[in-house]
């Protein structure tokens, strides 16, 4: 991970944490995992897309399935032009174009309404199959939680990805190991992700979900393939802030008093900040 990396990500988590405190509500833990991952997507030349032409018919698409982690996409989107950062700073205030989930007809670059886990990979194989069948060239992203992979909905979008030779289509696992107040694997006792994907026809990568240049090189080796693939990305919920880091409890929790010390000193935040 370069260095420029690491600083605008850093800067994004703090933006992210200061919009989501004043806007007094966030899943800080969910945004924080899937960053990067995110970051590379949008800002490291992951996909094709122009905020001057959010419609272009060629473009790639992204679904973020895992909804819950939309202040994530709305700072990068922000970083990308497809809204100004004063329209960030709005968030879930009366009139704005975003609040806690992405909303598709409120804001130019959302491709899928999300939020009821489970769903995005079907909305995901749907986008795919119409790109293949319009031989634009186009490609379809989905971010997913391993939570959410407990959906049965997911693995029948799954099955229907591999029947149709979608290879145009790349799902990202975004696994922290964590879902709303457990661990996945004391929920549901078997996970086995890679083997699971794989017997679904799939092509599998791992790689650590918080090194953009090591992601950027997963998905440029998905150009030469004939299925769908899917990339592990190993993350830590909560990345960036001791407390909060594999932490369940912080699934949906903002910092009181004293927790709010230590997001400042970590994030480098002031006073005159969160005002």
């Amino acid at each position: 991970m370069s260095q420029h990396d690491l600083e605008e990500c850093m800067e994004l988590r703090k933006q992210i944490f200061i919009t989501g405190y004043k806007g007094g509500m966030a899943h800080l833990a969910s945004c924080f995992s899937a960053l990067e991952i995110l970051y590379t997507l949008y800002l490291k030349n992951g996909m094709r897309y122009d905020p001057e032409d959010p419609d272009l018919p060629s473009r790639d698409r992204f679904v973020l399935s895992k909804g819950h982690a939309a202040l994530a996409l709305y700072a990068v989107l922000c970083r990308a032009g497809y809204l100004t950062e004063e329209e960030y700073g709005r968030y879930l205030k009366p009139g704005s174009r975003i609040g806690g989930e992405p909303y598709m007809r409120d804001l130019k670059g959302i491709e899928a309404t999300t939020g009821s886990l489970g769903h995005g990979l079907s909305m995901a194989v749907g986008m795919a199959l119409a790109q293949k069948m319009d031989g634009t060239g186009a490609k379809t992203y989905v971010l997913l939680g391993d939570g959410e992979c407990q959906e049965g909905s997911i693995w029948e979008a799954a099955m229907s990805a591999s029947s149709l030779g979608l290879a145009n289509l790349t799902a990202i696992l975004d696994c922290n190991g964590l879902q709303k107040t457990n661990r996945v694997d004391e929920t549901l006792k078997v996970v086995a992700w890679t083997e699971k994907w794989k017997a679904f026809g799939w092509d599998v990568m791992e790689t650590d979900g918080h090194d953009p240049d090591a992601i950027k090189e997963c998905l440029d080796k998905r150009r030469n393939t004939s299925a769908p693939g899917i990339l592990i990305a190993h993350t830590v919920k909560g990345k960036g802030v001791s407390i909060m880091e594999n932490n369940p409890m912080w699934h949906f929790k903002l910092p009181n008093k004293k927790e709010l010390k230590i997001f400042k000193e970590e994030l480098h935040i002031t006073d005159e900040e969160l005002v």
